[in-house]
């Protein structure tokens, strides 16, 4: 029926599966992706994807690596009238009826100038879009931070922001607040409590994390995204990467041990479990969604400098009041989302009000997905 780029965010996969997830919904559309890096191994084995240059977040040692993000962002702010130009050309060859982007820097700037309505799809615009009743300690970084979600991954004319908390919109921002969108297996695993806990950190683990775990409690502490993957320390498992066992164990955990990535939280919350965050302090996002965990009674933030047995025992003998306040909530708008992109998609306006469903359609006998995302990809470069 219609045509999209979507422009995705590379670093890490939460982005690209929420893409993915829309993609693989809305099928009587045509999607043409643009990202790099990590969201190509999601993206690519099922759409076309056009490769281009990724202004991401580098990591060392659980802190943002400011020295080698900026290497690699001068060189591509530098270029990026290139790049840009580069999507222009992509947006002539594909002749898409609209653009969407999950904090890509490239698409929304080519669709400005090519007239094309851009709907922006992502969590970080609650920071930007949204009012908030901040701590004394969260305003300058807020204000310094907050640069990056304002100014180059700035919002667009029209905004959906995915977020398990939805605080009141500025009345200058085309924006609505909507629930998170949950992948298939997430909605379909079935939570139960084993007693065990879930702890991932995915941009490396502080050995300080593993201690506060190994002396602070007897239960079972599953280890993913350690430099580690196998064996064990005490009562401390390491996993190796694998998404079916990391929601097995996710879905049958006491509650979860996390850095403050959106994703994870979504997930955890929808199956019931509480969390215990402990956000990068220089990643301005995880420190609101860390800090709306505690406010909304779904768990504890704490500081990895400053973690104790003490804390940990304080925050177990919460659990079922963090876990009472849960089941208040509501954590997957999967339908909701698909009915207000798919209604951008045919209208270019993005309701404000109301949940509007999908009109499922047959596909037009012309479509452009002729075979494999490869093969659908080299006809649109062929009439470039």
């Amino acid at each position: 029926m219609a045509r999209i780029l979507y422009g995705v965010h590379g670093t890490g996969h939460g982005h690209a599966m929420r893409g993915l997830t829309i993609a693989r919904r809305l099928r009587q559309h045509d999607f043409l992706f643009v990202c790099a890096d990590d969201a190509l191994s999601v993206l690519k084995p099922e759409f076309p994807v056009h490769t281009i240059p990724n202004l991401g977040t580098a990591f060392k040692n659980y802190k943002v690596d400011f020295k080698t993000t900026i290497k690699r962002a001068v060189p591509l702010l530098w270029k990026r009238e290139k790049y840009v130009r580069e999507i222009m050309d992509l947006i002539h060859a594909f002749e898409p009826d609209v653009c969407m982007t999950d904090l890509e820097y490239f698409v929304p700037r080519a669709a400005k100038r090519m007239n094309v309505p851009c709907l922006t799809l992502s969590h970080q615009h609650v920071i930007t879009c949204c009012r908030h009743n901040l701590p004394g300690n969260m305003w300058w970084d807020t204000m310094v931070q907050g640069l990056t979600p304002k100014y180059l991954f700035s919002p667009t004319e029209q905004n959906l922001i995915v977020s398990f908390y939805q605080p009141p919109v500025l009345s200058k921002y085309r924006a609505r607040v909507v629930p998170p969108i949950l992948r298939d297996k997430v909605i379909a695993a079935k939570p139960e409590d084993l007693g065990h806990v879930l702890v991932y950190q995915s941009n490396s683990t502080s050995p300080a994390l593993l201690d506060f775990l190994k002396n602070s409690t007897k239960r079972t502490c599953y280890v993913f995204g350690y430099t580690r993957e196998e064996g064990q320390d005490g009562n401390i498992v390491f996993m190796k990467k694998s998404e079916d066992v990391f929601l097995q164990l996710l879905a049958s955990a006491s509650y979860v041990v996390q850095g403050g990535s959106h994703t994870l939280m979504t997930e955890a919350l929808h199956l019931g479990k509480p969390i215990l965050t402990i956000p990068l302090k220089s990643m301005i996002e995880q420190r609101f969604n860390a800090l709306y965990i505690e406010r909304l009674g779904y768990g504890m933030q704490a500081d990895m400098e400053k973690l104790s047995p003490q804390l940990l025992t304080e925050f177990e003998a919460k659990l079922p009041k963090y876990q009472a306040n849960i089941a208040k909530g509501r954590f997957c708008g999967n339908e909701l989302v698909f009915g207000l992109v798919d209604t951008f998609i045919r209208t270019k306006e993005l309701p404000l009000a109301g949940e509007p469903r999908v009109l499922d359609a047959p596909r037009e006998e012309k479509s452009l997905r002729l075979g494999s995302p490869e093969e659908t990809l080299a006809l649109f470069r062929e009439n470039r």
